[in-house]
């Protein structure tokens, strides 16, 4: 009985060890893939890093498969943080969500786009004088 037991965890390890190399393997795709998409749409991919975020069962011609989906941050300008996701089955890519920029000729102030922000705050006027009350 002991040999068994000992056969059923040996095998138990090894099944894990296993599923731990495919998933290292599967998410070294996964940065690859962010890195080409990033550089396809001109961001950044901060942190070199791709996370595994959920998974999920798709039909594929038929046939139910786990997609995995990965998250990820980019950079538009260097000096900002957006999310970015990315959906595989297998080393297919199925979809991809990156943010939005809208691109502004040169001299085109940044400010004049942006919508005025709706807020119920009422700025402050500077005092006239200079005293302490």
């Amino acid at each position: 009985m002991s040999d068994l037991s000992n056969l059923l965890l040996l095998l138990v390890l090894g099944a894990i060890v296993g599923l731990w190399l495919k998933l290292s393997v599967a998410r070294e795709r996964a940065v690859q893939e962010a890195r080409r998409q990033c550089a396809q749409h001109g961001l950044q991919l901060l942190d070199e890093t791709v996370g595994l975020r959920g998974l999920r069962l798709r039909r594929v011609n038929g046939l139910r498969m786990i997609e995995r989906g990965y998250g990820f941050e980019v950079s538009i300008d260097g000096h900002d943080r957006a999310p970015g996701r990315l959906w595989m089955i297998g080393n297919a890519l199925t979809s991809v969500s990156l943010p939005t920029i809208e691109y502004l000729p040169p001299g085109e102030a940044v400010a004049a786009t942006l919508p005025a922000p709706a807020s119920n705050v009422v700025p402050l006027h500077p005092r006239r004088d200079d005293r302490l009350h």
